[in-house]
This record gives structure tokens, C-alpha cells and sequence, in this order.
């Protein structure tokens, strides 16, 4: 009888991990996907004006952290490349890290 509890306990364990794994996963990848997003619009040079450019260029800049003006270099265009780029990197290196973390419980 307690074989099975554990079994059924450790069962459980397993799909709420998977779970959060899979929440952390989401989220890590669609915070990298906006600020690699606004690095596009930036580059293709996109209607500042323009609903979408706006709206993505606001959810950019918090989800960059203290990385939005990290390096300061002449063309603004190469500041948005640079800057943003770099916290879209962290952002997936912290994904694959806590993903890491959230396995370890399975």
C-alpha cells in the first residue's frame, strides 16, 4: 500500500514539474522573442508610430532590464542591436538555468 502512495506521490511530483518546466520554458522563450522582435522592427526600420512598433517597443524595454543602454555606441540603431540583443541572451540563459534547476526535481 505505501509502494503505491509513493508511486502515485512521485508521479504527481513528476507532472507539476514537467508542468512548471514547461511554463518557465514558454516564458523565458517569449521574453527573448520580444526584444529579438524589437531588434527587427529597429533594424528594418519600422513606423515609430505604428501600433505594433510601439507596443513592442514598450514591452522591450523592462523585459531588458539594466541592459537597455549597457553599451553606448554612436548609431542608435547599433545600440538597440547590441543592447537588446545581449538581454535576449541573458533571458535564454537564464531560461536554460532554471529549466536546469526545475528538472533536478523530477
Amino acid at each position: 500500500m505505501a509502494e503505491n502512495q509513493t508511486t502515485a506521490g512521485h508521479g504527481v511530483r513528476v507532472k507539476v514539474v514537467g508542468a512548471v518546466a514547461g511554463v518557465v520554458g514558454w516564458a523565458g522563450l517569449a521574453v527573448a522573442l520580444v526584444l529579438v522582435a524589437h531588434v527587427v522592427l529597429t533594424v528594418g526600420h519600422a513606423n515609430p508610430d505604428n501600433g505594433i512598433t510601439s507596443t513592442v517597443a514598450d514591452w522591450a524595454r523592462p523585459l531588458a532590464l539594466g541592459f537597455h543602454d549597457l553599451f553606448a555606441p554612436q548609431d542608435p540603431t547599433l545600440a538597440v542591436i547590441v543592447n537588446y540583443g545581449v538581454a535576449a541572451l541573458f533571458w535564454l540563459v537564464v531560461r536554460s538555468l532554471v529549466l536546469k534547476l526545475v528538472h533536478r526535481f523530477a
